[in-house]
């Protein structure tokens, strides 16, 4: 297994990379070519960009200009609060497509649960992927009570939920529903931001297999059975954080990564983010 037969099945039948290229950040056409070029050597195939990240231009002119067949990819865009609602959702995933210079992406995310248009966008989505223009549907930052309270009124259940996760914040009740209900789980910030990368328990581990704490950090999240999305701008790190197929974390080490858990986010709260139907 290496990362790019790495696959996981969905709910509705489509296959996902385990392990993706988050594109959070990185605005600049050169630095996106150079990126996207080195990860899609490395083997990367799931490549994960939002209208929040105002980035999706350069995505797409990135694979065109790099002459990346379309059907060799796969894209994950999210739509953001600003555009949630019903026609505000379709008409911006029409503008997103148009931007990728794509006829479809793989994955549409609700990028952050809003009270404001929680129906009205899933509602949207259900319509989208009827379209065609995005072949599975998903949300990103629900926690178990917005998924249940999806449930109620959603004809068909999101395949992916992602959600910030690394080992300060381990959502353990989450990843157990989400399995549940045959929701695959996706990391963003899978190494937290950095702030996980000198805990000593991890460097230890890194020690004993000659690995960076961040390989240990992925290794964990891939033998959780969860997606992982890491991002970097460095050739050297996009190639370390796809060179995680050649170890096994035991048991025990997987438990010793569990238990560092301190209910950390680096990100936002998203129950407030519901609140306020926006980013606070």
């Amino acid at each position: 297994m290496d990362i790019q037969s790495n696959m996981l099945t969905l709910a509705d039948g489509n296959q996902i990379p385990q392990e993706g290229f988050g594109l959070y950040k990185i605005t600049d056409q050169q630095t996106m070519d150079s990126s996207i070029k080195t990860a899609y050597e490395t083997g990367y195939r799931l490549f994960d960009t939002a209208q929040l990240y105002k980035n999706e231009t350069e995505v797409g002119q990135a694979f065109k200009d790099l002459n990346i067949s379309r059907e060799n990819i796969f894209v994950t865009t999210k739509v953001s609060e600003a555009n949630q609602g019903y026609q505000s959702t379709i008409d911006s995933v029409k503008e997103s497509l148009r931007k990728l210079q794509m006829d479809y992406v793989d994955l549409l995310l609700v990028h952050w649960p809003i009270q404001r248009a929680f129906f009205d966008t899933w509602r949207a989505f259900e319509e989208l992927k009827k379209m065609g223009l995005t072949k599975s549907i998903g949300v990103s930052n629900f926690q178990i009570i917005h998924l249940q309270y999806l449930a109620t009124k959603a004809n068909e259940m999101p395949v992916v939920d992602q959600v910030e996760l690394h080992p300060r914040l381990t959502q353990k009740p989450l990843l157990k529903y989400n399995q549940e209900h045959k929701i695959i789980s996706q990391a963003w910030s899978p190494l937290g931001r950095g702030t996980v990368l000198n805990i000593p328990e991890l460097k230890a581990i890194a020690d004993k297999y000659g690995k960076s704490t961040a390989q240990i950090i992925l290794r964990w999240h891939l033998q959780n059975g969860v997606s992982f999305i890491p991002k970097s701008v460095h050739p050297e790190r996009i190639k370390q954080n796809a060179d995680i197929y050649d170890f096994e974390l035991s048991p025990a080490e997987m438990k010793q990564i569990d238990n560092l858990n301190q209910y950390k986010r680096t990100g936002r709260e998203p129950e407030l983010t519901y609140e306020y139907n926006h980013q606070y």
